[in-house]
């Protein structure tokens, strides 16, 4: 659930020391500055986060905040925080940082029986040109369109098939960064969050009605 522990209060936006806190922690990612400021990260970070996630729970349905910390067990980069505060609901995501606000959707990460039955669909001739009219409506609403690609065509498709640049995508999302700005400090930011996830949602529900959830079971993918 998006809830936490208590009651969660109404969104009403991120307020500038949530941005000036990430500024802050760009700076000096370091245990001694987070628990400084721990305080300011509950309050003004992941309270308001946590209130947009619940706010956008009846339509989309519930959701949940990423953990803080950066898992540096097989990194180089050893900083031990992250640099926004990210939350999802099912195949929807949405982040805030000093850079300002990400919303996006889709497929970030495929296990492999889900890569083939999106190739599959692509290659369709009815579920393929379909998929290329639901990302032209996407983009044309003013999102981005993209995902992890391989540089040729994928085994078993030739390369001159007519949608080799979709049979490429190893992922495919779709989504928008926007600049901080005054709206980000009101209820406006829950509407742009919300018209965006509405306006990405073609892309979604064509992915889980043609690829869906694994089959595989998670230790294995």
């Amino acid at each position: 659930m998006a809830r936490d522990a208590g009651a969660v209060s109404r969104f009403a936006g991120f307020p500038e020391r949530a941005l000036i806190f990430y500024e802050g922690l760009a700076a000096d990612n370091s245990k001694p500055y987070w628990t400084d400021h721990r305080d300011v990260y509950e309050r003004d970070v992941k309270a308001p986060m946590l209130a947009l996630l619940a706010e956008l729970e009846d339509e989309f349905g519930p959701g949940r905040m990423f953990r803080p910390y950066r898992d540096v067990r097989f990194s180089k980069d050893k900083t031990p925080y992250k640099l926004h505060a990210a939350g999802t609901v099912d195949a929807f995501y949405v982040s805030l940082g000093a850079d300002g606000l990400f919303v996006g959707g889709g497929y970030h990460q495929v296990a492999p029986d889900q890569l083939d039955r999106l190739r599959r669909a692509v290659a369709d001739d009815v579920q393929g040109p379909a998929l290329e009219r639901v990302l032209a409506a996407v983009r044309g609403a003013g999102y981005e369109t993209g995902g992890d690609l391989l540089t040729r065509a994928p085994r078993g498709y030739p390369a001159d098939h007519p949608r080799i640049e979709l049979l490429r995508h190893r992922s495919l999302v779709a989504s928008r960064h926007w600049e901080p700005a005054e709206w980000l400090h009101g209820r406006a930011a829950l509407t742009r969050v919300r018209d965006a996830w509405r306006a990405i949602t073609p892309l979604t529900d064509w992915l889980g009605a043609n690829v869906g959830p694994s089959d595989r079971p998670a230790e294995r993918r």
